[in-house]
């Protein structure tokens, strides 16, 4: 083993470790002593327009995308080969699917950063740690779409270039405590890259707007929904003396005004 593999090896098992560790310990961090900055800082106020393109194509790109890593990931081939999917329906599926939903994320987010670029006050309000997780966002998406499109040349499909056989059994060993970097090692260099780039993405995280990832409003869809009425609509009624009728869970429930 030459010594560059040797050091690849170490690098692959313990620099994840290192952004692993980074990123829970800046999460209790913030979540400690920043709660009231843990948040998007919502712009929609000065600017929708552009966001309400953006911001949907960005989102819901990013979740296709996620889930397609954990189904390459986690999903060990021989499972998909046990139920009939050929590597090569795989490689299709990858592409279409997890091609459509990388680009569509990376043209919202390119929106998002023309967007807070061109709006003044939406500009005035980015931290440099935001500017530099963008930078990193858009090489993560880059490098990502890029080994999509190269594992379907001839030079892709070559059998020491199966992802499925390197990066997916050294994710699974990561979380298992049981590195073995010499897979990684082996694996072909953009997605070396790629991984390399999502790891220092994770390091930062807690430091950028990314946070509010872990903070989903989740209960908002178990709320009851709230009915708004206008303030002169109310004082009418309560002058005349009638009683609005109330939802079902504040029937019971004196009238406020």
């Amino acid at each position: 083993m030459s010594s560059s593999n040797g050091a690849l090896e170490v690098f692959w098992d313990v620099i994840p470790y290192v952004s692993l560790a980074m990123m829970i310990v800046g999460l209790v961090w913030r979540y400690r002593y920043d709660k009231f900055g843990w948040t998007t800082r919502s712009s929609q106020l000065y600017e929708s327009r552009l966001l309400r393109i953006g911001s949907p194509l960005f989102h819901y790109g990013i979740i296709v995308v996620f889930l397609g890593h954990i189904i390459g990931l986690v999903i060990p081939q021989s499972w998909t080969d046990a139920i009939g999917i050929s590597e090569t329906a795989y490689r299709w599926v990858a592409l279409g699917a997890g091609g459509i939903a990388g680009l569509a994320t990376l043209v919202g987010v390119s929106i998002l950063i023309y967007r807070r670029r061109r709006t003044g006050p939406v500009f005035i309000a980015t931290t440099w740690n935001d500017k530099w997780m963008y930078v990193l966002l858009v090489a993560t998406l880059v490098a990502g779409l890029s080994t999509t499109v190269i594992g379907m040349t001839p030079s892709g499909r070559a059998p020491d270039a199966n992802y499925r056989e390197t990066v997916s059994p050294w994710f699974r060993d990561f979380w298992s405590l049981q590195p073995d970097g010499s897979l990684m090692a082996a694996a072909p260099v953009q997605f070396q890259v790629h991984v390399a780039i999502a790891l220092v993405l994770f390091a930062i995280w807690p430091l950028t707007r990314l946070v509010h990832v872990f903070s989903a409003p989740v209960w908002y869809l178990f709320r009851p929904y709230i009915v708004y009425r206008s303030r002169s609509a109310a004082q009418d009624d309560h002058l005349l003396g009638s009683d609005p009728q109330r939802r079902g869970w504040s029937r019971d429930a004196p009238a406020r005004w």
